[in-house]
């Protein structure tokens, strides 16, 4: 069994409320429409709730203290969650390398990986800064 760590349960409950509203928009809408749809349905909930959200939030990739890639992060809700969406059947490691890169890339420790596939599904991924400092992510870390 996994030790008990806070830093597991970080911001957890804004993840809550997000994910509150990701059900409330998938019971709404269901399965079968284009990411972009869900996007923007949860951007909109996310401001309804008084949450301050961004769409396709710009993340800068640095190497060797060069940029080499920029992405964009569909949602980031207070400066404190990346939201990655998906609309696809189902989820697999590669979407899930895909959030943790985003928060090796920021400052920012916490993610959600929500899919509005058949069923809605989603992963919650926590990334410390002591963890990205001991394993030298800072060099690639936007600003």
């Amino acid at each position: 069994m996994e030790k008990y760590n806070e830093n597991n349960y970080k911001h957890s409950e804004l993840t809550e409320k997000i994910i509150k509203e990701a059900y409330f928009i998938f019971n709404s809408l269901g399965y079968g429409f284009l990411e972009k749809v869900y996007e923007n349905a949860l951007y909109k909930r996310l401001n309804k709730q008084n949450l301050m959200a961004k769409q396709q939030y710009p993340i800068n990739v640095f190497f060797e203290n060069e940029l080499v890639g920029e992405y964009y992060a569909d949602l980031i809700v207070e400066d404190k969650v990346i939201v990655e969406l998906k609309a696809i059947q189902e989820l697999n490691k590669i979407h899930e390398a895909q959030l943790v890169n985003y928060l090796k890339a920021t400052e920012i420790e916490v993610g959600l990986l929500i899919n509005f596939g058949p069923k809605l599904e989603f992963k919650r991924r926590v990334l410390t800064q002591e963890y990205k400092n001991h394993n030298n992510y800072n060099n690639s870390a936007s600003k």
